[in-house]
């Protein structure tokens, strides 16, 4: 049976212009990540200093069940959709809307049945207790959770990168570093004001998503639950499901681990360490949304030697800015840290760890990005691995920790050195399986890292002699610009410059 075309899919990119598409995605949604970063700040400042370590302490472990709950919720559809419009995978020929509210309709019955299980088990959110009555509230964030990642997933099929960066980037997180601000000075709601923040949030968020969702693809045309399809949609999205949530475990099950096994100051200090480490980390997320439709396309005419080059290319772009940024955050510690307060500051060891683990893990981030199209089952059982890795070293350490009685930060350390052991492994097997699919060179590293890194760390640390507030607005963008400078001139190609050139390659069609 031939496969039906989608014409009003994403039109064929031919030679370079893949590349190009990639470079301008990824240049669009990386602007998203300063504006992100800019929105991030003042929530971390607000939740610290006026909610206090103990309440944000208790907040965390339920954020990060939420969001592994929502991204099973959203069945694999960040990259599943994408080879779903790709293959043309309605069989009933509607229209591409169809197949999205198809993913959208499963969504929302999965998220029925787990907003059931956590409101019957509630310790799972709230291994400290709970700040207020509102807090048991969160768990409506998970359909709103799960149905902006299938919305932001079909803009990203047609090119719409900046859908996304203005989902995650600007409304997400100013919403919620302004709603909690607002709340806590509300004295009906203050207690509670950091979970319906974050509800704010993320409704804000699905409705950003949605607006532009309906002008591009309209309502479904004859549309129509289909129970037997939704059942093979299902079980087809599993390994995607277990890639997507194993994925994201790894960032979130130390978080996890430390709520059920220590106390709320120790979860804070190394949720606040973690936040500011995730800056490099989406980075990654810069090339995600537009990378699976460009993959799918090269998959579908057997064109694996171009996947390679994609491999290689977007890969040394990730880390080269993750580890300027790494450079940045890291050298200065100590008084980023200081940001949230004097009881943080024991935790500059686990951000430090934190962000060696973010930049070692890139190549397991790229890698995976083909890998679950075209070793599903190989991914997974890696990713299932590494992930049980990690929880038994988070465990071993932390008990070791409280065994020769050393403080929280100590416990922060050992959580993070395990995050580093897991993604080192899983980068290096991902990497080689990848090689051999391929068979081409995957490797993103290159000696030009190397040459840029020096000078950098010589600069940071001549910074660390002077006042924290000078580290802070001088060192970190004088570390960045020296890092940038050789990076440049040293690391970066003609090929590479793409990334910050604009008006090149494949137009996003409309």
């Amino acid at each position: 049976m031939s496969i039906p075309t989608q014409p009003d899919g994403p039109e064929p990119a031919k030679g370079g212009d893949d590349m190009a598409t990639l470079a301008k995605g990824g240049r669009d949604n990386t602007m998203g990540f300063f504006i992100r970063l800019l929105g991030n700040v003042p929530f971390l400042f607000i939740g610290y200093r006026l909610y206090g370590v103990e309440d944000m302490g208790r907040f965390v472990p339920a954020i990060v069940i939420i969001e592994i709950m929502a991204l099973i919720c959203a069945m694999g559809e960040k990259r599943g959709l994408a080879q779903r419009l790709s293959e043309g995978a309605d069989a009933d020929g509607g229209s591409p809307a169809n197949l999205v509210f198809d993913g959208m309709l499963a969504s929302l019955l999965f998220s029925s049945v787990t907003i059931g299980v956590l409101l019957a088990f509630p310790v799972l959110m709230f291994p400290s207790g709970t700040s207020s009555d509102y807090d048991i509230w969160i768990v409506a964030a998970i359909p709103a959770f799960a149905l902006t990642e299938i919305l932001l997933a079909a803009q990203a099929y047609r090119y719409d990168i900046a859908t996304t960066v203005r989902t995650r980037a600007v409304v997400e997180p100013w919403t919620r570093s302004i709603a909690a601000g607002a709340f806590f000075f509300i004295p009906a709601i203050s207690d509670g004001g950091l979970t319906l923040a974050f509800l704010a949030s993320i409704y804000a968020g699905l409705l950003t998503a949605a607006w532009p969702f309906l002008r591009t693809y309209g309502l479904p045309s004859g549309w129509r639950p289909r129970p037997r399809y939704l059942g093979k949609m299902t079980l087809r999205a599993l390994p995607l499901v277990g890639a997507d949530v194993i994925e994201r475990g790894t960032r979130l099950l130390d978080v996890f681990l430390l709520g059920q096994f220590t106390s709320p100051t120790a979860v804070a200090i190394y949720f606040f360490a973690k936040e500011v480490a995730s800056l490099p980390q989406k980075l990654k997320s810069s090339f995600e949304p537009i990378l699976a439709p460009v993959i799918t396309k090269n998959l579908k005419t057997g064109n694996l030697g171009a996947i390679a080059s994609q491999v290689r290319q977007v890969g040394f772009w990730i880390i080269a800015l993750q580890i300027g940024i790494a450079l940045a955050l890291a050298i200065p510690g100590e008084a980023v840290m200081g940001l949230g307060g004097p009881a943080i500051v024991g935790g500059t060891g686990a951000l430090a760890l934190l962000l060696m683990a973010e930049v070692v893990a890139s190549m397991a981030v790229v890698s995976e990005g083909v890998l679950v199209y075209i070793a599903k089952k190989r991914n997974l059982a890696i990713s299932i691995a590494i992930i049980t890795l990690q929880g038994a070293l988070t465990i071993v350490l932390i008990m070791l920790v409280d065994h020769f009685g050393f403080d929280e930060g100590f416990n922060a350390a050992g959580a993070a050195a395990a995050l580093l052991l897991s993604l080192g492994a899983s980068s290096l097997i991902k990497a080689l399986l990848l090689k051999k699919l391929l068979k081409a060179p995957v490797s993103n590293l290159r000696w030009g890292l190397v040459w840029a890194t020096g000078p950098a760390v010589v600069v940071g640390f001549a910074f660390t002699l002077l006042p924290e507030w000078i580290e802070l607005l001088i060192g970190i963008p004088t570390i960045l610009a020296v890092y940038g400078y050789v990076i440049w001139h040293k690391g970066f190609g003609p090929d590479d410059r793409v990334l910050f050139r604009k008006n090149l390659g494949a137009s996003a069609p409309s």
